[in-house]
């Protein structure tokens, strides 16, 4: 044993001390980095809090927002509802009454919470003069109220079993003065916002500050270009139209997620002249895309089709409505469609140009070239609309905030677009009177037949969102609303070292 000491007691020996010294200070840096602040970069602008009736929010807004400035309730990592400002909640047996109990607590400042200015703040979101996206979806609410300083009572003119859905969403966050009521404490960090929260201490154990820094990036590449280099561990706010960037780019695997959202995904007349205002030919134009090859362009796994408004597995529809034309192959349709492009064309000396509105980025691009491919074989010319410029045609991206169908369909009502069936509005008037649940369902039926007859909207498929997740973050899951919650994204790590 002695002779052992001995030959490891020169040069060989500050080897290996040196080696075991770099070895610890290099498992350190990788437990400090595990254990600090969880980054995040949100693809968009505007990293802000600020009040949801002053307009639409960005992505990084929508993000602060749901987790600095939460409402009376809140989506888990799952996109389940989970207690926000209110601890608990009551439902009343005829579902006209929504009871939440707030939780004790103050605004940053030192204000009480209290119920009179929740509701304040709440009917300010649905006021004539508020320009919150989600406005309209509220139409059954008739009345907000403070029943005590911690009570506060929503009272509704018809059942909406998918209200708190609505309050969940960023939209009815509750800022106020620039600040919200958590669950993160939020400040500016030079370009970033620095997100802490107090953990509670485990049995025996000490209290935890749980943090996030926050930034956001206008363009994906910047944002997968920090990933890539290990700059930040969660990428949020991805669309169709970057998913591109994502794809070329050298990932690790199982890092690309896509969420399983419900939503319109197509296109919409932007005007009431032009070509869109002909009915004939937005029907052509419809039946004339293949959507499959545009999916599958599209490069998204599981990815389906679809050629109906609403989609399937939402509440209370059994079956959409599809075309009949929508089950024929169109290599079967595409001589019918180019007889009647000619017809409709007539001897015009030009082809009839189509202008569409497309996002920016890969996506974008996608969907024009396969719009000039499928729309070109019926001799139309298919042209960007320059921003700012008039467009016949504008592709639609958005998530529906809410498993009811109500928010599709009321999306192509008169008061908002375009071209319109004024007999679906009345028929989605009558259903948000309605308080039986399946004469709803029936009057939503019936609207979206004939929207879908009047070719208000062509759809493509469901809405695309992505995300880049670090293999540190655990608490990270895909869910139906795209919504992510920043607490708990190392928990089960926690729990293991633990």
């Amino acid at each position: 044993m002695r002779e052992h000491q001995d030959a490891t007691s020169g040069p060989m020996r500050r080897v290996i001390l040196g080696a075991l010294a770099g070895a610890a200070l290099l498992l350190g840096s990788c437990r400090d980095k595990e254990e600090g602040a969880v980054t995040v970069t949100v693809i968009g602008s505007g990293l802000k809090l600020v009040d949801p009736a002053a307009g639409v929010l960005t992505a990084p807004q929508q993000v602060l927002i749901a987790n600095a400035a939460q409402g009376l309730v809140r989506f888990d990592a799952q996109g389940n509802i989970e207690p926000g400002l209110a601890e608990r909640w009551n439902v009343s047996d005829d579902g006209l009454s929504y009871i939440f109990r707030l939780k004790k607590g103050e605004w940053p400042g030192g204000r009480e919470i209290r119920a009179q200015d929740v509701a304040r703040m709440l009917r300010r979101q649905l006021q004539a003069g508020s320009r919150n996206p989600l406005k309209d979806t509220f139409g059954a609410v008739a009345e907000i109220v403070a029943m005590t300083d911690r009570v506060i009572e929503i009272r509704l003119s018809a059942p909406r079993p998918h209200l708190l859905q609505l309050l969940a969403q960023p939209e009815f966050g509750l800022v106020r003065n620039g600040q919200g009521s958590g669950p993160f404490e939020a400040e500016r960090d030079e370009g970033s916002m620095a997100l802490t929260r107090d953990l509670p201490a485990p049995d025996g154990g000490e209290p935890a500050t749980e943090r996030v820094t926050l930034t956001a990036t206008a363009g994906a590449d910047e944002a997968v270009k920090a990933f890539v280099d290990g700059r930040t561990e969660l990428v949020l706010g991805g669309t169709f139209a970057d998913l591109g960037t994502a794809l070329g780019a050298n990932l690790p695997r199982g890092s690309l997620r896509f969420d399983p959202v419900a939503g319109l995904f197509g296109l919409i007349p932007a005007r009431g002249s032009g070509p869109a205002a002909d009915a004939e030919l937005r029907g052509l134009l419809d039946r004339a895309i293949d959507r499959q090859a545009m999916v599958a362009a599209l490069g998204v796994p599981d990815l389906e089709p679809r050629a109906s408004i609403l989609q399937p597995g939402l509440d209370g529809v059994a079956a959409p409505f599809t075309p009949e034309w929508a089950t024929v192959p169109l290599g079967d349709r595409r001589e019918q469609l180019i007889a009647e492009a000619q017809r409709i064309g007539g001897d015009a000396e030009e082809p009839l140009m189509i202008r569409v509105a497309v996002p920016e980025g890969p996506g974008g691009q996608i969907v024009l070239q396969r719009l000039r491919t499928d729309w070109g074989a019926l001799g139309f010319q298919v042209e960007p609309a320059a921003r700012g410029a008039p467009a016949d045609f504008r592709f639609v991206d958005a998530v529906a905030p809410s498993l009811s169908p109500a928010w599709f369909l009321r999306t192509f009502r008169c008061e908002v677009a375009p071209v319109c069936v004024e007999s679906a509005d009345e028929l989605l008037q009558a259903a948000r009177l309605s308080g039986s649940a399946q004469q709803r369902n029936a009057f939503f039926a019936e609207a979206e037949r004939q929207l879908r007859e009047a070719t208000v909207f062509m759809p493509i498929a469901a809405p695309v969102r992505w995300s880049l997740v670090d293999r540190r973050v655990t608490g990270f899951a895909e869910n139906r609303f795209a919504r992510h919650t920043l607490t708990g994204l190392r928990e089960q790590v926690r729990g293991r070292r633990n």
